[in-house]
């Protein structure tokens, strides 16, 4: 009898272990379901997030709504490849309107939501706002257009590079230009912002080391103002036989128009702020003339020539400014995650100095400042309502 009473407890105590695994099991089917990777299978690979911010909304949106195109048109063509090593491409976008305190806020929101790399910002403003939290969170930047040197130069962000040349090679071709038009009395007008301004004063100090032309007048303006009558009865006043503008479309359109109709048919010229399709609209026949620095042509290029047909078949329009650039920064950043095998930090950074990348602005990698090798200005000139660049 005791025998038989050891067996049946056995088989109890056997059954209890059993049921108890059963229980066990089951709970792990559960998680399974709930989305943990099963014992023995191969984890899906995980996405790689590319951020874009920058000016979606507002007066500067036609400078970055081209970036989030650029930026949509790279990851659809790489996940039609396969990914990067596997990893499908995930866009997600964050409007600062050109404002640096919106841009701080979706610089925090791309932290928040663990990105690790971003394209953008637009403006140099919102960028150098941005900058400081993206460098706590370790955040690889990299912009089409912010052109303020310090950003790089200054080498407080080692995690921001950038596709576009900085301003004091633009506002060494300006004045170098200027001069060819025979100008020797220059006024230099500015919007007082971190772009504007710095690209202003770049100007003035080229000027003043130039014993053959001369600053007769440096003047601020307030962006967003109606009315600009005071400035320009300023450079009217001050003998200036050309000016120079700091700046983007909104102010100065209403400054060109202002000049034009007092018969101010002096030359006019500005910067990649003002190289826009946005200003020519809204100057109209005033525009006509103007001059502007703007990121070299780089038409002949084959991926910049893709990249263009892609744009038109997907969104019925040719792109917009610094789309090229915008593209090409695309490429960079997701050819690191590439190269340097997922979106470690110091990997990312080493990648984008040490690899070259063919882009529509030409095959690139990053100086050790962060500025792009080979990228450079060039000058256009409104005609018949297109800007043409001068030969």
């Amino acid at each position: 009898m005791k025998v038989k009473l050891s067996l049946i407890a056995l088989c109890l105590v056997l059954a209890a272990m059993l049921a108890a695994c059963g229980g066990e099991a089951k709970k792990d089917e559960q998680k399974d379901e709930q989305g943990d990777v099963k014992t023995g299978e191969i984890a899906a690979p995980a996405k790689v997030v590319l951020g874009v911010a920058g000016a979606h909304s507002g007066d500067l949106a036609s400078y970055g709504l081209p970036t989030v195109n650029a930026a949509k048109l790279v990851a659809k063509k790489i996940n039609a490849e396969g990914g990067i090593n596997g990893a499908m491409v995930e866009v997600v976008a964050q409007d600062d309107q050109c404002k640096p305190e919106l841009a701080t806020n979706a610089a925090t929101k791309m932290l928040s939501d663990g990105v690790k790399i971003v394209l953008g910002h637009i403006c140099s403003g919102a960028t150098k706002a941005a900058l400081p939290i993206y460098l706590d969170g370790k955040i690889v930047v990299m912009s089409p257009s912010a052109t303020n040197p310090p950003l790089t130069q200054s080498g407080e962000y080692p995690n921001f590079f950038r596709t576009i040349a900085p301003d004091d090679a633009q506002a060494a071709l300006e004045v170098s230009f200027a001069k060819s038009l025979g100008l020797k009395k220059v006024a230099v007008i500015h919007d007082k912002g971190d772009y504007g301004k710095g690209f202003a004063t770049f100007c003035q100090q080229f000027i003043d080391a130039d014993p053959e032309i001369e600053v007769v007048l440096f003047e601020g303006v307030t962006p967003g103002a109606v009315d600009y009558s005071a400035v320009v009865q300023k450079i009217k006043s001050s003998g200036a036989e050309g000016v120079i503008f700091g700046g983007y479309h909104p102010e100065a359109s209403k400054i060109v128009t202002g000049m034009r109709k007092k018969d101010m048919d002096m030359p006019f010229l500005s910067d990649d702020g003002v190289k826009d399709e946005t200003f020519i609209k809204v100057a109209g026949k005033y525009a006509e003339g103007v001059y502007a620095t703007g990121p070299m042509d780089f038409s002949s290029n084959t991926i910049y020539q893709e990249a263009v047909a892609a744009h038109k078949a997907e969104f019925n329009a040719d792109p917009g400014p610094f789309f090229p650039e915008a593209y090409s920064a695309a490429l960079a950043l997701l050819n690191a995650v590439k190269v340097a095998g997922g979106t470690d930090y110091d990997k990312l950074i080493d990648a984008l100095h040490n690899s070259y990348v063919e882009t529509a602005v030409g095959k690139i990698k990053f100086d050790a400042k962060g500025d792009a090798e080979g990228v450079g200005f060039a000058v256009y000139q409104v005609k018949d309502g297109k800007y043409q660049e001068v030969k």
